[in-house]
């Protein structure tokens, strides 16, 4: 299987399944796209929605983060948890991440090397981190962490990494037990492999730069190029 991924300090939605596959270790060949470059052309050819990510298995072509982890889930149970309600749980919050917290998204764009001091903090953002620091919690109380769906790393977590990385970069006000679960987030080896990879990337993509500059100042670059 190829996954093809945007750049790893941009590219949230290509965390998703590329994370789900290297934490529950379904072999897979990456293939790194950089926004803005002519390598593009290759995913347009591919994806129906020209983006990734992209899984491409054979003759079988899955786009949208949430299509490929329910085509993994098929040969691959792992992916959602045994237990009933668990699962329920998980798919649930992973389909709230999928389609929501757009005033998160707008104004917190992922970009991993940075740490950023929001200009302000919007109602709608503000409304959106005390949501998500609720689903953390009442998924850790509810299954007992230390993963939102129990002691297994699954598709929900998953789906938040991207909101993991951007607590790092954006420091919002979080309670114990979700900051707690983001130290044991970026603590796992798949999540330490992309933030290394998203600091020695040599490209920069402009509009992904010009959100950043626009929401707040840059407080701190890790990025070594």
């Amino acid at each position: 299987m190829r996954l093809f991924i945007g750049n790893k300090n941009y590219s949230s939605w290509s965390l998703r399944p590329w994370l789900l596959m290297r934490e529950l270790g379904i072999p897979f060949e990456e293939q790194l796209v950089p926004f803005g470059t002519d390598a593009w052309k290759t995913v347009s050819t591919l994806s129906p929605t020209g983006k990734v990510p992209c899984l491409v298995d054979g003759e079988i072509i899955v786009w949208d983060s949430l299509a490929i982890s329910e085509y993994l889930a098929e040969g691959n149970p792992a992916i959602w948890p045994a237990d009933r309600e668990a699962r329920a749980f998980a798919r649930s919050i992973a389909s709230e991440m999928h389609s929501g917290f757009q005033a998160l998204r707008s104004m917190c764009s992922m970009n991993c090397g940075l740490k950023v001091q929001l200009n302000e903090v919007s109602p709608a953002v503000a409304r959106d981190w005390a949501r998500i620091d609720a689903i953390w919690q009442e998924g850790l109380s509810r299954f007992g962490g230390p993963f939102l769906a129990g002691d297994r790393f699954t598709a929900a977590d998953a789906f938040y990494a991207p909101v993991v990385f951007r607590a790092r970069t954006y420091s919002p006000s979080l309670s114990a037990a979700a900051s707690g679960y983001v130290s044991t987030m970026l603590a796992l080896a798949g999540m330490t492999s992309w933030f290394e990879a998203a600091l020695a990337e040599p490209w920069r993509d402009a509009p992904h730069e010009d959100e950043v500059r626009a929401a707040g100042t840059i407080l701190e670059d890790l990025r070594k190029a």
